[in-house]
């Protein structure tokens, strides 16, 4: 089973170094409220300006970080440790909730964007030098704050294979939960929240892909489940919810995606899906030890199909290595 190397390390850091950075091409998520509202992406975002649009620069930074705390050794350390001190400053924050606080931005990169940045705080507080975590802490309050008040009012799951998949945002939302202002009542609403909308699923038809999915709605629900509901329960939903997994049904699940076009930035998402599935592939291994040898067989087809792409075009290279990262560093 292929995990994390020095060498892959240093690869995934160049390539978000190389976009961090880039401005342009950008395509931001801007709700324009007058004509005033209207600025270059790097006066919108101080921090969070590259890499195509502003998700994909939070979750870069959660690469680069993540990568400087797992491989402090790397040959990319000081360029890594660097660009962290330059972009995360208190000028930048401020920059970032200053755009927060502009009309239209209530549901600013909702959940999809919410969860990369709780992510990115998750991993910041694990490091030795705290100062970088303290930094952005404002920011992270915000969204928390943000998040705290939805999800009351998120009546339903979404359960697509892109942006808005409320599964995958929880899968992130709890890493960060034991970071939050009160980690323990945080960590109890997700759970209530996840159970309300997934506890009663069951035979799950697995109609996937779509044509722009870089999520498994169905992995990634059931991904969410073995992390957020206790192992008993789990076991019991896991049964339920995808019955036949032993006999390799669904069958669609196990096939990796065909990916058409690497430079059609909504084909490009399918390399994202393979490697989202091994992630949960791999995750499901571990919470269902007599089905490991088939779900991590199928986590190293997925791998294989999409590692050799991460920077076979831009529309890609932006963030593909983000979710190779995830698949390789079994968190």
């Amino acid at each position: 089973m292929q995990g994390m190397t020095p060498d892959l390390a240093d690869r995934f850091a160049a390539i978000a170094l190389g976009h961090v950075g880039r401005e342009y091409p950008n395509a931001p998520g801007l709700v324009l409220s007058g004509p005033g509202d209207f600025a270059a992406p790097r006066a919108l975002h101080p921090i969070f300006y590259g890499s195509f649009d502003w998700h994909s620069a939070v979750h870069s930074h959660w690469l680069l970080a993540r990568l400087l705390r797992r491989f402090p050794q790397m040959a990319a350390a000081g360029a890594v440790r660097g660009w962290l001190d330059q972009a995360l400053t208190e000028d930048a924050v401020a920059g970032e909730l200053a755009y927060l606080a502009r009309p239209g931005t209530a549901g600013f990169e909702r959940p999809y964007g919410w969860a990369w940045l709780l992510m990115l705080q998750a991993e910041l507080e694990q490091h030795a030098d705290e100062r970088w975590g303290d930094i952005l802490r404002p920011l992270a309050r915000a969204f928390e704050q943000r998040l705290l008040a939805w999800l009351p009012k998120a009546t339903y799951p979404n359960r697509v294979g892109a942006h808005a998949n409320t599964a995958f945002a929880f899968i992130l939302f709890d890493r960060y939960a034991p970071h939050a202002t009160e980690p323990g009542p945080t960590g109890r609403r997700l759970a209530a929240t996840a159970h309300r909308w997934y506890a009663n699923d069951a035979d799950a038809p697995a109609w996937e892909p779509s044509g722009n999915d870089f999520l498994s709605p169905t992995l990634t629900e059931a991904h969410a489940m073995a992390d957020l509901a206790p192992p008993p329960v789990f076991d019991a939903w896991f049964a339920r919810f995808l019955p036949r997994l032993a006999e390799g049904e669904p069958r669609s699940l196990f096939a990796p995606a065909e990916v058409s076009d690497r430079a059609d930035g909504q084909i490009a998402h399918l390399d994202g899906l393979n490697l989202s599935r091994a992630w949960s592939f791999r995750r499901l291994a571990r919470a269902a030890p007599a089905l490991a040898a088939r779900l991590n067989a199928a986590a190293d087809a997925h791998i294989a199909a999409a590692l050799p792409h991460l920077a076979a075009d831009y529309m890609g290279e932006h963030w593909l290595a983000s979710f190779a990262l995830l698949a390789l560093d079994d968190l």
